[in-house]
Order: C-alpha cells, then structure tokens, then sequence
C-alpha cells in the first residue's frame, strides 16, 4: 500500500467515522492507529513484532525498510484539509510536527511491543512525561508520585507544578498506605516508575492500577529500566507507560527520544501538547529508533545474561558489600519481580566496601565498562550516584532512600560476562575496605 494512500486507521472505514460536528459528542469511537497495515502485529512474537510492526517497504523503490521522510511539509489536497475540519488531523500527512512517516512507523512498532493502541513519540524522556502528565491533570491538580524519581521527573512537579497552580505529593513506592493516604479529593494522577534508580525497587504495578481505579483516577508509569521484553505495564492495569526511548529501546547510546504508549483516546489527548510544547522527533532520529527497536528483545536476552553472571560474581566478591539485582534470590522484591517481569535487565547496583572512596578507586582500575551517565546501551556504563545522579543530595538524603556509601550502578551491556566478570575481578582487587569518607 502505497503511504500516500493511507485513510484513517487500520480497523476504519475511512474519514466518515469521525467526520461531522463530533468535538461535542462524548461518544465518539477511536480507532486504532496510525497504522500501515500491520493490524494484527499484536498476536506475533515479541521478536517477529520488534522485525516487522510498523516497518514499510518503500513503495516506490521497494526498498527493504522505512526510508527517511526528511521533510518538513507535505502537499495538501481536500483530504488534508478535511481532515483538519473534520478531527482527524493527526492520521493525515500536513506538517512533520503533526506527524510523518518516519514518525508513525515507529509509533505502531512501539504500541506492538507495549501492546497498546496507539503510541507517540517525543524528542526527548522528558518531553514525554511533561506533554503526558499535563495532558493528564487539569488546573489545580494534585498528583501522588514516588519520592525516588528521576532528577527530571522530581523537577517537574517539585519545580514547575507550584507555577502552573498544581501540586504532588512524594511517597515512598513501597508504602502503599501512604500512597493511598496521600491522595486527596483533587488529586488526578498516581505517578510511579516500576523499577527505581538507582536501587532497582520493584513497585507493584497491579495493586497501585487497583488503587487509582477504586479512586477514579490515572495511573500512569515510567517503564525506561522495563522494556517491553521485561515487563509491559498496560498489561496490569497501567493507563499510560512512558519511557525514555534514548535507553533499551534505542539501545545505541546514540540518541535522545522518548515515548508514551496506552489506548488511542488518551494519547489523543496528549498528542496537542506535543504540538504546543514542540517536542516532536525528528525523522532521522525515528529512523535511528526504529533500527535499535528491531533487535529489543536479541539485545535485552543478552543484556540479561551478562547482568545475571556478573551480579552473581559480585554478590560472591568479600570487597563487595551487597547487590541489587530483582532476578536474584537475595533482592528483596524477588518474588514480586518474578511475578510481574518475563525477564531480568541489564541493571545492577552493588556497594563496595569501603565506601565512596573505595567506589572511586574500582571506577579507575575498570577497562570495560564506560564511565558515563545514561544506561540501556551496547556497551557497559558505570557511575556513582554519590558524585553523579544524586549529586545535590546530602548524605542523609541519599541515604533515606537506600543510597548508602559505596554505592555503585551499573548498566551492564551486551558484552560477554566472561570478560566482565574478569575485569570487574581484577578490578576489585586494587580496592581495599577503608573508613568511609564523609559527604555533607
């Protein structure tokens, strides 16, 4: 089918569903879309979805893949602009910040993998979850997040809700009491991550979906150290799942994207705030994504192989105190983990004994793994959190949520575990236990 051809969604009869005065009318149907033809790419395999869903060969060259549609505007006709007058811009071709088809092709491989009807891509993780959570909330809104957010996401609602009239409360995810408590006659959004930095806590994902629906309000979750091989959140009880596509998804540390994903209403209701706020991905960028998303779940098998062999390696280590990893016996969150998880990832916090200084000293003597923020990519990435992530903490405020001395986290990547596991051997040999420094 040739792109230029496409009308409406994959399951439409074409604009007549959503022509007419609709912008009033709360039973409006939403389709799901924008497709380009795999519509049933949710009954295949994780891999064969990854290779296939959203993929186009070129119809006018037959090229194998999605070309890159590096343009900026398209050619209008009655269409386009019925479309506008209509309601059903966003599943026509106009302005690439509206959408192109770079764009959509990602977008239906990233709804097959989440299992969702409709997803949307951002410039950027942060761009996601802020054009997300305002789409979500309403003036004078309160939200009920997890006290251990990323840095970005804590900005959000502790810096900029305060300047648009709204508010959030910080619980800690373990504290399912408290969450409940916290939420208030207007509160309108639980926000968590299902798996926690840097101490890997695994929340649970299906009491809190029980919890916002008693309560009538959304849940919406940050799924980046979940990819869908590992966990797909929609599928117990999520509305929405957000992830920074610059991480597993990607998986080349060689981009910044991010991504929404839940049924087509809500992400209708989000994709205007992209359009206000100018986050859209750039088509080249889309193409990028899209090769990365072809080997997911290849790349996250071998992710979790490596990860497993060298936090057991770790866990044996007498310079190491204690390791962080869900898919082992030992992580406190072990049985909720294996419940809610198909697979472990390349994520793993250990602590050395010793302390931060002890920390330092590994990080110099390493050869593999890269000194470097991010995770999700290839090849190993190392930090501390102590001097990089929760640098503006004190200690005490790092250490009321687990991030104690000699904390060290590590995105493990496809690199094989032989040759990590001796490296991180050799490594923590030239690292002795020492009286722990003491940071203000």
């Amino acid at each position: 089918m040739s792109i230029s051809n496409i009308r409406g969604d994959a399951h439409s009869a074409g604009p007549s569903l959503t022509t007419g005065k609709w912008l009033n009318k709360l039973e409006r149907k939403r389709q799901t879309g924008p497709l380009f033809g795999t519509a049933h790419a949710h009954e295949l395999g994780m891999s064969t979805r990854a290779v296939h869903a959203g993929t186009n060969d070129d119809p006018r060259t037959g090229a194998v893949g999605t070309p890159i549609y590096q343009t900026s505007t398209f050619v209008l006709n009655d269409d386009q602009y019925d479309s506008v007058e209509g309601g059903y811009a966003r599943d026509r071709f106009i302005y690439t910040r509206y959408g192109n088809p770079s764009q959509w092709a990602v977008q239906e491989k990233l709804a097959a993998l989440e299992g969702a009807e409709s997803a949307i891509v951002f410039s950027s993780g942060m761009a996601a979850i802020t054009a997300t959570v305002l789409a979500m909330v309403d003036k004078g809104a309160h939200v009920v997040a997890a006290s251990d957010l990323y840095g970005g996401t804590y900005n959000l609602f502790n810096q900029e809700f305060p300047t648009l009239g709204m508010s959030a409360t910080l619980v800690d995810s373990y504290d399912l009491e408290a969450i409940e408590a916290a939420i208030q006659p207007n509160t309108q959004l639980l926000y968590f991550e299902v798996i926690t930095n840097p101490v890997l806590k695994v929340v649970d994902i299906p009491r809190l979906a029980d919890m916002a629906e008693r309560h009538n309000i959304r849940l919406v979750v940050d799924s980046t150290f979940a990819p869908p091989p590992v966990m797909r959140p929609l599928e117990h009880g999520v509305d929405l799942v957000i992830h920074s596509a610059s991480k597993y998804l990607n998986g080349h540390s060689d981009l910044i994207a991010g991504v929404t994903a839940g049924p087509r209403k809500l992400i209708d209701q989000i994709w205007p705030r992209l359009l206000n706020y100018g986050g859209s991905l750039d088509p080249h960028a889309c193409f990028l994504l899209e090769r990365g998303l072809k080997t997911l779940p290849i790349r996250m098998r071998a992710h979790e192989a490596s990860a497993t062999a060298l936090a057991e390696f770790l866990e044996s280590h007498p310079n190491v105190e204690r390791v962080l990893y869900p898919m082992l016996p030992s992580h406190p969150d072990h049985a909720l983990a294996k419940k809610l998880m198909d697979m472990g990832t390349g994520n793993v916090t250990f602590f050395v004994k010793g302390g931060d200084e002890a920390a330092l000293r590994l990080l110099d003597h390493l050869k593999l793994p890269k000194q470097a923020t991010s995770l999700g990519g290839v090849e190993s990435l190392i930090s501390l959190p102590f001097n990089s992530s929760q640098a503006t903490m004190t200690s005490r405020q790092r250490a009321e949520i687990g991030i104690d001395p000699g904390c060290v986290r590590l995105s493990v990547g496809i690199e094989d575990a032989d040759d990590l596991i001796a490296d991180f051997g050799q490594a923590l040999e030239h690292i002795a236990p020492m009286k722990e420094a003491k940071y203000a």
